[in-house]
C-alpha cells in the first residue's frame, strides 16, 4: 500500500511540475502538453513485449529487446520536445525546465511501477 501511494504522490508531483510549465502567468504555452502523449505511449511497447515473452528464458530476447528500445526512443522523445520548442521559441527556457523536471519524476514513477508490480507474484498489475 506504501509503494501505492509514493507512486501515485510522484505522478503527482510531476504532472505539477509540468501544469506549472504551462499554466504559469509569465509562460502561459500550453504546447508542452504535448508531452502527455509520450506519458501515456512509453509503457506499451514493454507491456505488449511482457504478454508475447516467455520470462523462463535465461538468454536475451528479441521481441523484449525491441521493446525497450521503443520505449527508449519514446522517453528520449518526451525530454527532447520542450528543448525543441525552446529553442524555437514557443516556449521559454524556464518552462522548459519545468517540464523536464516532471519528465523526470514522471518517468521515474513509472519506473517504478513496473519495478514495484512487474514481478511475478500473487500482487501484480498483470491481474489488473
Amino acid at each position: 500500500v506504501a509503494a501505492l501511494i509514493s507512486l501515485s504522490f510522484g505522478g503527482a508531483v510531476g504532472l505539477m511540475f509540468l501544469m506549472l510549465g504551462c499554466a504559469l502567468p509569465q509562460y502561459n504555452q500550453y504546447w508542452p502538453l504535448f508531452v502527455l502523449f509520450f506519458y501515456i505511449l512509453s509503457p506499451i511497447p514493454y507491456c505488449i513485449a511482457r504478454r508475447l515473452v516467455d520470462d523462463t528464458d535465461a538468454t536475451s530476447n528479441a521481441c523484449k529487446e525491441l521493446a525497450i528500445f521503443l520505449t527508449t526512443g519514446i522517453v528520449v522523445s518526451a525530454f527532447g520536445l520542450p528543448i525543441v520548442f525552446a529553442r524555437a521559441e514557443l516556449i521559454y527556457w524556464g518552462a522548459c525546465a519545468l517540464v523536464l523536471t516532471g519528465n523526470t519524476v514522471i518517468f521515474a514513477t513509472i519506473l517504478g511501477f513496473f519495478l514495484v508490480f512487474g514481478s511475478n507474484d500473487d500482487f501484480s498489475w498483470q491481474q489488473w
